[in-house]
């Protein structure tokens, strides 16, 4: 008599309970929510980082481009590199801590060799007390010029996908590099 109601009281009622438990709807939202809620957060963070790099590149394309238009047009003779430095921080109005940040490579090409800059950029390590020495030569007329610069600075999200994947210079930080190119006009600036 015993063995009877165990077996059919306390296990049926645990049974009962389990099917009813099983068929019930009251937490999909939640369920759904927990799920899909990080999944949209990192997308949107990812978007967001994406954003504000790209802005930040054609910010500093654009700086640099305009910046190279005076050069070109000669309305800096000779120019200098802190002239040039704030030229560019100026019109690149997005870049934080744009003086600090900021390094400009300015060189002459080789006519008999056509030597381009290389490949890596010098770029500024904001963790190093002393920073890379750049090269900096004005030229002379008629002289081609390469210029590059290259801007440091955080990532606003290192634990999104995108933030984790971009190559970082100094383990915080990633670098935007701009390059382009002029030549010294005869008699410009005079």
């Amino acid at each position: 008599m015993h063995a009877d109601r165990f077996k059919g009281g306390r296990l049926a009622r645990l049974a009962a309970r389990l099917r009813r438990y099983r068929s019930r709807e009251d937490g999909n939202a939640t369920i759904e929510f927990v799920i899909l809620f990080p999944v949209f957060i990192i997308l949107f963070l990812s978007c967001f980082e994406v954003g504000m790099l790209m802005t930040r590149q054609v910010m500093l394309e654009r700086a640099l481009d305009l910046s190279v238009r005076g050069l070109r047009l000669g309305h800096w003779s000779p120019p200098t590199h802190q002239e040039l430095k704030e030229s560019i921080c100026e019109r690149a109005g997005i870049i934080p801590d744009c003086m600090n940040s900021l390094l400009i490579e300015l060189q002459p090409v080789s006519k008999s060799t056509w030597t381009p800059l290389p490949d890596q950029a010098t770029c500024s390590d904001k963790s190093a007390p002393v920073q890379p020495v750049t090269t900096f030569h004005g030229g002379t007329e008629n002289e081609m010029m390469l210029v590059r610069a290259c801007a440091v600075m955080k990532p606003f999200f290192r634990s999104t996908a995108y933030g984790m994947r971009l190559p970082l210079i100094d383990g915080e930080n990633y670098a935007l590099v701009s390059t382009s190119a002029f030549v010294n006009e005869p008699g410009a600036g005079s």
